[in-house]
């Protein structure tokens, strides 16, 4: 076999070498949350409530950043041990958070071919609304703690899902929405 100059093998170690580096910046990127970055124009008007954490607003679908709620079918137990529509009691919690106001929608990104926005309803938070409210959980790893106080309150206060049991509602789509 014919031996490579010690050139060449030095340009080849520092290709591999800047490869690593390059994928380990990558991967750094997609796995540490940034905080939410304004992409796009605000939009306000009614909006049709779809489940506790997504709207239908001004032609835009919106999923509320930073929370997970319960699916529309999703059922959980109460203080009692009894079964509840937890997915309808969290729709039913936006609905009323938002109180027939006018919502306005501020993106910060996009998942599933929805708008992922912090929404507004009189300048109230929804995200936060509803986790104080125990009808949605915080995604830590998208709000950087951001509902973090709200959550924890929710949980010493045993209110909405706090009061009994619930499977994270991540873990319900894995298992019945496949």
């Amino acid at each position: 076999m014919p031996r490579r100059p010690p050139f060449l093998i030095a340009l080849i170690i520092i290709a591999i070498v800047a490869a690593i580096g390059s994928g380990v910046h990558e991967w750094r990127s997609r796995h540490i949350a940034k905080p939410p970055a304004r992409t796009g124009e605000a939009f306000t008007g009614r909006p049709r409530v779809v489940d506790g954490d997504s709207l239908e607003l001004a032609g835009h679908r919106v999923r509320l950043f930073g929370i997970d709620a319960p699916e529309g079918r999703q059922d959980c137990r109460d203080a009692r041990g009894r079964v509840y529509a937890c997915g309808r009691d969290a729709r039913d919690a936006l609905a009323q958070a938002i109180g027939g106001q006018s919502v306005s929608c501020t993106p910060v990104g996009e998942s599933y071919n929805r708008d992922v926005a912090v929404c507004t309803a009189n300048g109230r938070d929804l995200s936060e609304a509803m986790v104080r409210s125990g009808h949605a959980l915080e995604l830590r790893q998208h709000s950087r703690g951001r509902y973090s106080d709200a959550e924890r309150e929710a949980r010493n206060a045993r209110r909405g899902l706090w009061a009994g049991d619930f499977e994270r509602p991540s873990q319900w789509r894995q298992e019945h929405m496949r």
